[in-house]
């Protein structure tokens, strides 16, 4: 069996997998609140614990840079090493993977339902492809071809500095400046994001919040509440900040797809997008997507989609370890 892993701030999904001629089947998956265990060890041994199985091969796609088999999560305070965990768990090959990587690789894992198409395009399927993700923070990657199929390519993409391409997102550029010493992508391209739109927007007199709002945004996740407040039209600066959110995430897909020359596809995936895939298939995040002047006809042959399996990268560490294994 396979043991795969998707390691996020906010949730850890594990899973086993078995082969299946080329392909991995899930026998079972479990999750976990990240935050809540003191290592990624501590959730694998919780996870099989009175499992009796043979497990040769892991992989863990893992929310931080990844330099010689460990890793430093970005928004967790873990380290994570290859070496350790192989000794801890009693696994001959443990593999980690960035976790845009695996969210890459799960790509090909995918069936025509998992997807949204914001826009068709004129897909090369041995073209290079790109993926990014809002979630709890913002993660980008590459899929370039081979030969023979689409290799994952990692990168800290959403760390890069935030470009505003409008006169109102040089204002939030300038907002945020007065808080952050760098502003990076992923300062508005997140859970935290979307609220750091919300705080300028409201800041700014852009429009009110009424008491109801702030009482929802102190109890509970401030992303969500947001979120939901907007696609229930039930607040205008709720509508208004999902709209920037959507406007600035076309503009990114737009600027990582020109980066990679990403003909054989651009993909949206994340725990964001599929919540608000509806509001962004309402043009907004193509037309922004689209801006790039002289570049627009190169980009209008690009599809682009939004992943709404949220098994992707898990499925991906799944098929890296195997991969890796050379089984697949």
């Amino acid at each position: 069996m396979i043991l795969a892993g998707d390691i996020g701030g906010t949730k850890t999904h594990l899973a086993l997998f078995t082969q299946d001629g080329r392909r991995l089947r899930i026998d079972t998956q479990t999750s976990f609140q990240s935050r809540e265990h003191e290592s990624l060890a501590e959730i694998c041994r919780k996870f099989l614990s009175g499992r009796q199985l043979e497990i040769r091969d892991a992989c863990f796609g893992v929310a931080g840079p990844v330099r010689q088999g460990v890793v430093k999560t970005t928004n967790l305070a873990w380290v994570v090493d290859a070496g350790e965990l192989s000794k801890t768990l009693g696994i001959e090959r443990v593999t980690l993977i960035n976790d845009m990587e695996a969210n890459a690789l799960g790509i090909a894992a995918l069936e025509p339902q998992d997807f949204v198409t914001l826009q068709a395009g004129e897909p090369d399927p041995k073209g290079q492809a790109v993926v990014l993700s809002a979630g709890t923070g913002l993660g980008e990657a590459g899929l370039v071809w081979d030969g023979k199929f689409h290799r994952a390519v990692a990168s800290e993409g959403g760390h890069s500095s935030f470009s505003p391409r409008t006169d109102q997102q040089i204002e939030l550029l300038k907002f945020l400046r007065r808080e952050l010493e760098h502003v990076s992508y992923e300062r508005v391209l997140s859970g935290p994001g979307l609220f750091n739109i919300y705080r300028f927007l409201k800041e700014t007199g852009r429009a009110e919040e009424p008491r109801w709002l702030a009482d929802e945004i102190k109890a509970g996740d401030p992303a969500a509440a947001i979120t939901r407040a907007a696609l229930d039209k039930k607040s205008p600066l709720c509508a208004a900040a999902l709209d920037l959110f959507i406007e600035i995430y076309g503009d990114e897909a737009g600027n990582l797809a020109l980066k990679m020359m990403a003909t054989a596809g651009v993909y949206v995936g994340g725990g964001i997008a599929p919540k608000i895939a509806s509001r962004m298939g309402d043009g907004r995040f193509i037309k922004s997507f689209l801006a790039k002047g002289r570049m627009q006809r190169v980009l209008e042959k690009m599809p682009v989609r939004v992943i709404l399996n949220d098994r992707t990268a898990l499925l991906g560490a799944g098929r890296a370890a195997g991969i890796t294994a050379g089984r697949l």
